[in-house]
C-alpha cells in the first residue's frame, strides 16, 4: 500500500532558500536530472514548521538540551556541526515528515564516512542520509531504514544537490503496557517510493535515543562528522 501523504503544492520556496545547487566538478552523472535539485515543497496548511530559514529555535542538543552549534548558511540552510540535535517538541501517532538535505562531495571518503547523517523518527528510528549516488543500495545506505530495510530503488541524486524525503511514520501501539503493533515507515525520496509501509520490529535502531517506545519522541538529526546540510523541515500530524 502506498503511504498516505498530505502533499503541499510542489515548487521552489521563497528566496530564503538557495535557488539551485549543482554537483561538484568531477561528479559523473548517470542522468542529467541527477544533477538537478529536487523541488522544495512548502509546508501545507496545518504543518508544524521545524526548520525554516536557518532558524534553529525549537531545536536543542541531543543530550544536554543546550543550544545547537550547527551553522546557519546563506540561503536558509543549516550545516551539521558538533553534535546531534533534536526538537524540543515530541511527536506520537501518525505523521508525515518532510526533510530536505544535501550531502557533501567527499571523493576520498568511503562507505559510512561519505556524507553521513540521519533522520530519526521519535529519536529512535533512523532513515539514513549518506552519499550513496550510483551504488547498489544496502540497508545502511542513503534511504535505508538503518540496518532494517533496503530501499526498493536507489533514488539518490548526486552529492552537492538538494534531495527530499517525505516520510510517513506510524508510532508503535501499546495496550496495557504491551506492544500490539510495531512502528511503520514509508519513504518517498526525490519523488520515488523507496519504502512502502515497512514494519519496524525494533524499538530503537543503531545510535537512536532509546527510551520508552510507548512514549512520544522528538525528531533528531545526526552529526556523524560530515558537513551535511538541511533545510525546510516540516511535519503534518495525520491522526
Amino acid at each position: 500500500m502506498r503511504p498516505a501523504f498530505i502533499l503541499g503544492c510542489a515548487g521552489l520556496l521563497t528566496s530564503t532558500l538557495a535557488a539551485t545547487a549543482a554537483p561538484p566538478e568531477g561528479v559523473k552523472l548517470a542522468r542529467a536530472e541527477d544533477g538537478i535539485d529536487a523541488p522544495s515543497t512548502p509546508p501545507p496548511p496545518g504543518a508544524v514548521v521545524l526548520l525554516d530559514g536557518g532558524d534553529l529555535s525549537g531545536w536543542v542538543r541531543r543530550d544536554s538540551g543546550g543550544s545547537p552549534t550547527w551553522a546557519p548558511l546563506p540561503g536558509g540552510a543549516v550545516e551539521v556541526r558538533k553534535g546531534d540535535i533534536r526538537t524540543e517538541r515530541t511527536f506520537d501517532g501518525h505523521f508525515k515528515l518532510h526533510v530536505e538535505f544535501r550531502t557533501p562531495y567527499m571523493p576520498e571518503a568511503k562507505g559510512q564516512a561519505r556524507g553521513n547523517s540521519g533522520v530519526y523518527l521519535q529519536g529512535r528510528y533512523e532513515v539514513q542520509v549518506l552519499d550513496s549516488y550510483g551504488l547498489v543500495s544496502q540497508d545502511n545506505d542513503c534511504g535505508g531504514i538503518y540496518k532494517v530495510a533496503v530501499p526498493k530503488v536507489n533514488a539518490c541524486k548526486a552529492p552537492g544537490v538538494w534531495q527530499t524525503y517525505d516520510i510517513d511514520f506510524r508510532a508503535p501501539k501499546f495496550e496495557d503496557g504491551k506492544k500490539v503493533a510495531p512502528a511503520r515507515i514509508g519513504v518517498v525520496q526525490n519523488g520515488q517510493v523507496i519504502h512502502d509501509d515497512v514494519a519496524i520490529a525494533l524499538d530503537n535502531t543503531v545510535s537512536g535515543m532509546g527510551g520508552d517506545p510507548a512514549q512520544p519522541g522528538p525528531i533528531m538529526l545526526q552529526d556523524h562528522g560530515n558537513p551535511v546540510q538541511y533545510r525546510n523541515i516540516w511535519l503534518v500530524p495525520l491522526d
